[in-house]
């Protein structure tokens, strides 16, 4: 048993805002409110959180860990430590590994790997199709009862419109969502960077808005026709967004996310780092003009939630000449800082609504169990918000050190991790 004293507890969907204690027995919230008495003192350990944020969990619903198959560019062990020192309490991996997660035993492998590890939890999303080879698709009922959230090709989409309306029309007896990797890959074949002045100038062939933004409107005529659910993942472009927009007011029931890089960098960052592969990422940075729409879509309540499509690779992927490198940055470890310093210090969002973007939409798309609630398992993020820390990709968790923000002082540092009431992070080590 223990005591989370002086935290501003943060959590609109239960009507928490302010200073208050958390009480915690057998991993549960027991109590809520403000100077909580304690009897037997000397049996309750107490976590003063002065000048701390508690949140909900967070959860990053967009992530890959790489395993099975490429475990020299992550594991789930070092996912999940990143995962909770970045501050999330779970997440949810692509089904891209090596074999595709498209079937059960891709599924339950991964799910007891994370029950072993007793850090972050796993939330599987399976593949649309067998293979991610977009010709049939995948055993998702199967998948679905051991335990997928969604479904999802990203990386490879779903070109064959037929099969993505079958796979909307399929879905709807597990109202799960189909995310949308949103990309027509004959306009952005052999692209590494935003179509624009910097791609000209610096001689690197570009990936147009159209792209993305053929593919988001298709998905959502389906999604409407079908009445089934869409999430779009990392939209990048004003273009999608404002597609969104006007299917939201529809009534479609279609949600996005949006990524830290792209709110925060242009596509001027890869000649700023001098062709630096770390900043080649799909879909790509955009210029300032899409930035600045995806940070209005943020303000404005159109954008659901913050993923962060956290893709490690090793140096030796990385270290090739910009056209060959693979596309992907390690962003779970910097999530929490970019939010602060890009969105919650320049006013763009308050406490409430991080709270939404990072843990309460997340969890409400993939019905996902949590909230500071008495009776709940507890399941904080608790934030230094006012912190100021240094990007230092060295010190990561992660295998995967390609990160475009290494040396960038943020605001933000997650402080503790807890995750079925156990504290599994505190003050940047492990403890899981």
């Amino acid at each position: 048993m223990y005591v989370l004293k002086n935290g501003f507890v943060v959590d609109s969907e239960n009507g928490l805002y302010g200073k208050m204690d958390i009480l915690i027995k057998n991993g549960e919230i027991v109590e809520i409110g403000e100077n909580i008495s304690i009897n037997n003192a000397k049996e309750i350990k107490i976590y003063d959180l002065s000048g701390k944020t508690v949140f909900p969990g967070f959860i990053d619903m967009h992530v890959h860990l790489r395993e099975p198959g490429r475990e020299d560019k992550e594991t789930i062990e070092t996912g999940l430590k990143a995962a909770v020192a970045g501050g999330f309490v779970g997440v949810a991996p692509m089904p891209n590994t090596n074999p595709i997660c498209d079937n059960k035993v891709v599924v339950d492998y991964i799910l007891n790997q994370a029950k072993e590890l007793k850090l972050a939890e796993i939330y599987p999303i399976g593949a649309i199709t067998k293979g991610e080879k977009g010709e049939e698709l995948a055993k998702i009922g199967e998948m679905f009862e051991s335990g997928i959230v969604a479904v999802s090709d990203d990386g490879h989409p779903v070109t064959n419109s037929m099969l993505t309306r079958r796979a909307f029309q399929y879905i709807k007896q597990f109202d799960i969502p189909l995310i949308s990797h949103s990309e027509d890959v004959y306009i952005s074949k052999d692209g590494v960077m935003n179509e624009g002045e910097y791609s000209i100038k610096l001689g690197l062939k570009g990936i147009p808005n159209s792209a993305e933004e053929i593919m988001v409107d298709r998905d959502i005529i389906l999604c409407e026709a079908e009445n089934s659910r869409l999430h779009i993942a990392h939209a990048s472009t004003n273009g999608s967004l404002r597609m969104v927009k006007e299917a939201k007011l529809r009534g479609v029931n279609v949600t996005v996310e949006v990524t830290p890089h792209h709110f925060t960098l242009t596509d001027e960052e890869v000649e700023k780092q001098d062709y630096s592969t770390d900043t080649k990422v799909n879909p790509p940075l955009r210029n300032k003009k899409d930035r600045d729409a995806i940070i209005e879509y943020i303000r404005d309540g159109i954008v659901d939630v913050i993923a962060t499509d956290h893709a490690p690779h090793t140096k030796v992927d990385k270290n090739v000449e910009y056209d060959f490198a693979p596309f992907g940055i390690s962003g779970i470890e910097t999530a929490v800082g970019l939010v602060v310093t890009e969105l919650l210090k320049k006013d763009v969002i308050d406490l409430n609504r991080m709270a939404e973007l990072l843990s309460i939409n997340p969890r409400k798309i993939l019905k996902i169990k949590g909230g500071i609630k008495k009776g709940n398992l507890a399941k904080l993020s608790i934030i230094d918000i006012d912190k100021k820390w240094i990007v230092n990709k060295n010190e990561f968790y992660s295998k995967g050190i390609n990160t475009p923000f290494n040396e960038m002082e943020l605001y933000g540092k997650p402080y503790m991790t807890i995750v079925n009431g156990n504290i599994v992070m505190k003050n940047g080590e492990i403890l899981g």
